[in-house]
């Protein structure tokens, strides 16, 4: 049995997220499928995290496995004709069999984009919002992130999460253009909604409704109802994936 790694990227404007739903369409469904009728073999694959619906990803990684060696490139082309035209795969390459998706993953890289004045070709991927921010106070607190490790209280209520801790690395927002920002932030793992809760909150402090102090206290507290409203999924990029 050989493994393979396949890297993907993917619109998830249409779809209920990465993994698969009994009632709506996913990205794993759409490629498993595909999988299984080139290799003519139901064919599992293993995705290195869930993105909810709506949410995109510029870098996707997932394994599969097969009792047969696979021609790579050949398999790359037939899938970019097989899939539909908001999956695209970059590539596919053999690893060892002890090599996962997930659990092999030491990092991953999110970007969520703002834009603050009307941008008819930014609306479709990018949250557009009508009020001054103060970004230099969004980053003071967004750099108290690193300071924790558990991040319950940006954690989906009712969440299946075995653990609410993260190591995040690095976390800030950037400047695009006059008016428009994205957030970056890199962990080991995310949390369910986590990113959405993140920036929300960031928000918050940007429209000096909440002191980079208050940001720590929320953390602290390990409260959902304490932090800020989930943003749109619309504007949140799953950006890379580091093993």
């Amino acid at each position: 049995m050989m493994r393979y790694f396949i890297e993907l990227q993917y619109d998830g404007t249409r779809y209920h997220g990465w993994q698969i739903q009994p009632n709506g369409v996913s990205v794993q469904e759409e490629l498993q499928n595909a999988l299984s009728t080139l290799l003519r073999a139901e064919t599992t694959v293993t995705g290195a995290g869930r993105t909810d619906a709506g949410v995109h990803a510029r870098m996707m990684v997932a394994h599969f496995d097969s009792d047969k060696k696979t021609d790579c490139a050949g398999l790359v082309y037939k899938l970019n004709r097989f899939l539909p035209r908001d999956i695209s795969v970059g590539n596919i390459w053999p690893v060892s069999g002890d090599m996962h998706a997930r659990f092999s993953a030491v990092s991953r890289t999110y970007h969520y984009y703002i834009h603050t004045r009307k941008l008819p070709f930014a609306v479709s991927y990018s949250c557009e919002l009508h009020y001054e921010l103060d970004f230099d106070l969004m980053n003071e607190a967004a750099s108290v992130l690193l300071e924790y490790k558990d991040f319950g209280a940006f954690c989906k209520s009712h969440s299946d999460a075995r653990t609410t801790l993260c190591d995040v690395t690095d976390a800030g927002w950037r400047k695009i253009s006059s008016s428009q920002w994205y957030f970056t932030i890199t962990a080991n793992r995310f949390l369910r909604n986590m990113v959405r809760a993140v920036v929300g909150t960031l928000i918050e402090v940007g429209r000096h409704r909440l002191t980079p102090e208050d940001f720590r206290k929320v953390i602290e507290g390990g409260k959902r109802t304490a932090a800020g409203e989930s943003m749109p999924a619309h504007a949140l990029f799953l950006e890379e994936i580091k093993y």
